[in-house]
């Protein structure tokens, strides 16, 4: 299948690790320029070389996704560099789930700031771009968005803004032509898992078997699956798709 992304232009934020980054190496691998964001320097390069080593062209610029003047200049360097913006894929965030009594109000900003207000500010310094061509929008969020568990304070509900937010959206851009998309991501292999197995003191492998033990499909995802719906996302096949969030959950979810 011909995706229709040679020499489109791809910002992926949190693109350093897990889905961020396989999205990043598949964007380019279709033929895209992708820029990739995210705070840790040493991470990032190591994202940035290994898309160049897959014979991809990638820009890397360390941006906090929480501050507007970072976002701003992040959509800057992206077109001085490639001279246009068309995808933009917001991934940064990460998971943050507790009873309600637990959590305070430092924790609710964090979580709301990282994973709803910086979407907002990304998709807001990106608008002007992506109205010249029409463009995409993909946005990270959870089936927990639809479906909240118990203990699954704050993410659960930042995720029901980001889907709801997603939803707006399609209907405010329509008339730009931007289609605007989430995935609703359920538990994929990432370094935050790597970091929980030794924490626990077991092999990775154990850890992934335990997890997996549950779901529907008997395993846990891999960052790739979830690429691949994304990059179908902001292909020309996905050219009528718009208001819509796609679970790539290993069947967990009851909602669609």
């Amino acid at each position: 299948m011909h995706f229709g992304l040679d020499d489109k232009v791809a910002i992926v934020t949190g693109g350093s690790e897990g889905i961020g980054r396989a999205t990043a190496l598949r964007l380019a691998q279709h033929g895209a320029r992708v820029v990739i964001a995210a705070r840790r320097p040493e991470v990032l390069e190591k994202a940035a070389r290994e898309i160049r080593e897959a014979g991809g062209k990638v820009l890397h610029v360390i941006a906090d996704v929480t501050s507007t003047a970072d976002v701003e200049r992040l959509v800057q360097l992206t077109v001085s560099q490639f001279g246009r913006l068309d995808i933009l894929v917001n991934n940064a965030g990460t998971g943050r789930a507790a009873k309600f009594e637990t959590v305070d109000d430092a924790m609710w900003q964090a979580d709301l700031d990282v994973k709803l207000h910086a979407a907002i500010r990304t998709t807001r310094a990106a608008l002007p771009h992506l109205k010249l061509r029409g463009g995409r929008i993909i946005n990270v969020t959870t089936p927990g968005g639809k479906q909240p568990a118990a203990k699954s304070l704050p993410t659960s509900v930042s995720r029901a803004a980001g889907i709801a937010f997603t939803k707006a959206l399609s209907k405010d851009f329509a008339e730009y032509g931007i289609l605007v998309n989430t995935v609703c991501v359920g538990l994929i292999k990432s370094a935050q898992h790597e970091r929980k197995a030794h924490e626990l003191g077991i092999a990775l492998d154990q850890h992934y078997a335990e997890l997996g033990r549950n779901l529907p499909l008997g395993r846990v995802g891999e960052a790739h699956e979830v690429a691949d719906v994304i990059v179908f996302l902001a292909s020309a096949a996905a050219s009528y798709v718009t208001g819509t969030s796609i679970n790539v959950d290993g069947g967990v979810s009851g909602a669609v």
